[in-house]
């Protein structure tokens, strides 16, 4: 399979591009600190700049491997990094990609996180070779759970992740789209 690695997109709303080492302080302010998004999206909670720094500094680092996606979300407007979403698995062997985001708790309830997610998916068929993208969320999770609801994908009752652990998803909502499927609406 041909990788592109994490090439930046826009909305009308957002920028989603590569991080940088400056987006340390947004995210401190805007998310990765709050454990209201922190532990929702599953991630731990960073406290600190020097943690949040150590942090960009892995994900700077991976960008050199064409197997690698993760963008943050700039809001055009305020210019802020508001969140992020990536690929957070990457299945080379079957093409399919499993997606992760969160949205800054000050910017919920704005569409955001649904803009980013169908501009991704858009993307990523247009522009690569995976021909299935995936996600879940945790029951409890009801916000994520209305993006994807919300979005082009479709529940289903196993994603890759599942399979390869060979575990039943207990809590888990797993949603997915195939390329033919997006490309046939």
């Amino acid at each position: 399979m041909k990788h592109t690695g994490t090439q930046p997109f826009e909305t009308e709303r957002l920028v989603c591009r590569p991080f940088v080492q400056a987006d340390c302080t947004d995210m401190l302010r805007n998310w990765i600190s709050n454990p209201n998004v922190q532990l929702e999206y599953g991630e731990p909670v960073y406290s600190t700049m020097d943690q949040v720094k150590a942090l960009l500094t892995a994900y700077i680092s991976k960008y050199s491997s064409p197997d690698f996606y993760r963008w943050a979300i700039v809001e055009k407007n305020s210019k802020q990094n508001i969140g992020q979403i990536a690929f957070c698995r990457v299945y080379s062997d079957c093409r399919t990609a499993e997606i992760e985001y969160c949205i800054g708790e000050p910017f919920w309830g704005n569409g955001y996180a649904s803009e980013a997610l169908s501009a991704l998916i858009d993307v990523t068929f247009h522009s690569t070779d995976f021909i299935r993208l995936e996600a879940y969320h945790r029951i409890e999770n009801t916000r994520s759970g209305r993006v994807l609801e919300k979005s082009v994908m479709h529940s289903t009752e196993l994603i890759e992740r599942f399979i390869r652990e060979q575990t039943i998803p207990h809590g888990e909502v797993c949603y997915c789209i195939e390329k033919h499927v997006y490309t046939a609406r």
